[in-house]
């Protein structure tokens, strides 16, 4: 092929060596429009798996550069005169120069033709010159091919809210180096890493806002890096602060991020009767935010990818090739930009958790991409992870007034106590409320008792009953379970009573009334599908159809309606004192009737009870003022809330902060972050813990503790979440329907055994165990030998 390259940078250069080894009678043409062995930046950064996967790629490449890398394993992260060193990391550093370098004479030796000093304005006529099968758009991040045939790739660009400049200096760091400084305008932050003999990068980061308060947009060039020698000067030694982009006037070498992603990655040319693909590649198809070191990564696992695919494809034609490439390449970039943006919008919010101790900051901030976790840093650090465990047990057992047990191993983080009013939980786990559609006529049988009670045993520290509701025409279906009579209140009474005898586990009863989503059917005869027969009247915040063409119409509830309403959930707040349950919560999420209210997608109300989201929560506030007059003081109200609607014009993350607050000040104790299920038209972003961020941004922006619930399913995603602050408690559900001992079968995984197993379940302890400690021998013995091998020695015992 004749293959044309726009862009010198490392994809470009990667690629085209990789083809050139590929097929050494392939054409291959650079064009860069710097200088020869000249470019800007400092320093860049690459994992030891990145390494990994150039070697694979071309082992004389990898070792010229792998001579040239500065190798380090620590992160220390300096906050509020503290530095918290936590190691393993496993990074290495490269001076851009350096890097760019070794690929131009890479490629000079493979007889790859590089043309410099040339701006490409037509990548047509380019094209066209030199008779090329095949164009590769690397031009960066300004990238005037993507701009030209955006109707094509379909850019997606988000400019980010941090202003940040790349600046260098001769101080060097043994470790890569977070600093974190306070000023009157507000927090600057620092990264920092050595990446040659004598240099380093470091990059100063700071909000807009704070930036403009700052002045900064004022300042020359020199005012500006003085401005951050003086801030950092307690990390430079004295060594000044360099900046390469000496062409730029005033500040214009602060800029803003730009998180780019493109749908499609290929463009088609007809050029001279032959169809030529423009493809694009590195920053020109997609960005990761420079937090995780990941943008040059990105653009050399590009040029691996596609080189493997004409390998792999090249018989079946250019369009096979392509396909295979964007198909994997997009989903491997997508994972690296989820995780990218985590980090960079923890970066965006530092101020959100500058209230923490400095080792909780540093532990948020190691885990803000939720890739590394709690057992992630274990395995690299061991001793750090240790020792953070200890000082977080110390925090959470002086916080419920409790001494620290002496224990042979660490205590986890999910199973440190918890105290909320005078209530104390042995634990962070909670069993989420699930509906069940089990119960008469509102009435809690034999099944709840088995259901509560099993999970009540299993080790959670409190178990949620599934929405109870506060009048018959209040359930979802008509085989959930309510208290609007004496009959309820003695059978939840029962089941209470047993959870206290035979656990020490605590148990809440979540109230609600479903509104429009009422008068349905269980989930096995078609959810949200109204029932065939014996429908009762449906009210809303305003007229409305759940699912539109199908529910039944809700009417819009009246100021009567409203007042009675109220009544029932203080009426079943007091059936709930009676009972005997420990914590109660008010469900104002998910499409129900005090989520109606909330939400600016149902409530279309032109009364006091409409328009402001001051307003659409007055309702929902009442109520709880209403029944937080009647529940036992020395026991605590949470509240679920829907903290995203998933629809463009429904509630917002921003909003949902807001709506913690105002429940805050009414006197809620917690807030319950799940999000969703108010519209069918809704499009939710999937993922492990995707709802995790939600209770993290309210925990630490409303200051009011926080559940995090959705797709929490090991204990490795609860320690992360308790440790780094991003919520208080973590509710479990699917996990909890599939093993009620969830929470003491992953305490005995994590090999913390001075967990308290009633003593019904001690056999079973045992022999949990022995089969834990087989596995370990079976994984040691099994080390390096062929699955055959290990199923031979299976078989012989």
């Amino acid at each position: 092929m004749n293959i044309l390259c726009i862009g010198g940078g490392p994809a470009g250069l990667y690629f085209s060596l990789l083809m050139k080894k590929q097929n050494p009678a392939h054409h291959i043409t650079i064009i860069e429009r710097n200088r020869a062995y000249d470019t800007f930046g400092w320093g860049v950064v690459f994992s030891d798996q990145t390494l990994g996967n150039l070697v694979n790629a071309d082992e004389q490449t990898a070792r010229s550069i792998l001579q040239s890398f500065n190798h380090w394993d620590d992160i220390d992260t300096h906050f509020k005169g503290q530095v918290v060193t936590s190691g393993g990391h496993g990074f290495c550093g490269i001076g851009r120069k350096r890097l760019l370098n070794i690929l131009q004479e890479r490629c000079e030796e493979l007889d790859v033709k590089l043309v410099f000093e040339t701006d490409v304005t037509d990548d047509q006529a380019l094209a066209l010159e030199y008779d090329a099968d095949l164009v590769i758009a690397c031009d960066g991040l300004n990238s005037r091919v993507r701009t030209r045939y955006e109707q094509s790739y379909q850019p997606d660009i988000d400019t980010r809210k941090c202003r940040f400049v790349w600046l260098g200096t001769k101080k060097l760091f043994s470790a890569f180096t977070f600093a974190f400084e306070e000023t009157e305008h507000g927090w600057f932050q620092a990264h920092a890493y050595q990446y040659d003999g004598d240099t380093a990068t470091f990059i100063v980061e700071t909000p807009e806002e704070t930036w403009l308060k700052a002045g900064i947009d004022k300042m020359s060039q020199e005012e500006a890096v003085a401005f951050c020698e003086n801030l950092f000067a307690k990390y430079l030694d004295g060594n000044a602060l360099m900046s390469n982009a000496t062409h730029l006037r005033g500040s214009a070498n602060w800029i803003k991020f730009p998180r780019i992603i493109c749908k499609n990655w290929v463009h088609w040319n007809q050029l001279n009767n032959k169809r030529v693909p423009v493809v694009l590649m590195g920053d020109a198809a997609h960005t990761a935010h420079f937090s995780i070191g990941s943008g040059t990564k990105l653009a050399l696992e590009d040029a691996i990818e596609l080189a493997r695919s004409f390998e792999r494809h090249g018989e079946q034609g250019m369009d096979a090739v392509l396909e295979a490439y964007q198909d994997l390449r997009s989903i491997e970039v997508l994972k690296i930009q989820s995780a990218a943006r985590n980090s960079m919008e923890w970066f965006e919010n530092v101020e959100r958790y500058t209230a923490m101790e400095a080792p909780q900051f540093a532990y948020s901030m190691l885990t803000r991409s939720q890739r590394l976790s709690h057992e992630n840093l274990r395995v690299r650090d061991a001793a750090y992870v240790r020792s953070f465990e200890h000082w977080i047990a110390e925090q959470a057992y002086a916080r419920a007034g409790l001494p620290v047990p002496k224990t042979k191993t660490a205590i986890p983080p999910m199973l440190t106590p918890y105290k909320l009013r005078d209530v104390v939980l042995k634990n962070r786990i909670i069993v989420s409320p699930m509906a069940q559609y089990s119960a008469v006529d509102g009435v809690a049988g034999d099944y709840h008792l088995v259901h509560l009670g099993s999970r009540a045993m299993g080790g959670a520290g409190l178990v949620f009953a599934e929405m109870t509701c506060v009048s018959a025409d209040a359930r979802i279906t008509p085989a959930c379970p309510g208290l609007y009579g004496p009959e309820h209140t003695q059978a939840w009474k029962r089941i209470v009573d047993f959870v206290h005898a035979n656990t020490d586990a605590k148990i809440a009863v979540q109230l609600g009334h479903a509104g429009a989503k009422g008068s349905t059917c269980v989930a096995w005869e078609g959810t949200d599908q109204p029932l065939k027969e014996g429908n009762w009247p449906v009210v809303s915040a305003s007229e409305q159809q759940y699912l539109p063409g199908i529910s039944q119409m809700a009417r819009a509830a009246t100021a009567a309606d409203m007042q009675r309403i109220q009544d029932d959930f203080v009426q079943a707040t007091r059936a709930a004192a009676e009972a005997g349950f420990d914590w109660l919560e008010l469900h104002c999420a998910h499409g129900y009737l005090l989520s109606s209210f909330i939400s600016p997608l149902t409530n279309q109300r032109e009364d006091a009870y409409g328009g402001s989201l001051e307003n659409r929560c007055r309702y929902p506030l009442e109520v709880f003022a209403a029944i937080r007059a009647v529940w036992p003081a020395d026991k605590p109200i949470s509240v679920r809330i829907s903290a995203h609607d998933w629809v463009e014009g429904g509630i917002t993350p921003d909003d949902a902060v807001a709506i913690a607050m105002l429940f805050k000040a009414a006197g809620a104790d917690m807030i319950d972050c799940s999000s969703g299920q108010v519209s069918k038209q809704e499009k939710p972003v999937y993922g492990r813990m995707f709802q995790t961020p939600f209770a993290d941004r309210i925990r630490n922006e409303a200051q009011i503790p926080t559940i995090a619930v959705g797709a929490i399913f090991e204990a490795d995603h609860a320690n992360s979440i308790i440790a780094a602050g991003r919520a208080d408690l973590c509710a479990i559900a699917r996990p909890h329907l599939a093993d009620p001992a969830w929470t003491l079968h992953e305490a005995a995984k994590l090999g913390f055994n001075d967990m308290p197993w009633p003593k019904q379940y001690v056999a079973g302890k045992m022999q949990l165990e022995r089969n834990l400690e087989r596995d370990r021998q079976v994984a040691a013995a099994s080390a390096g030998l062929t699955p055959q091998q290990v199923a031979a020695k299976l078989l012989e015992g």
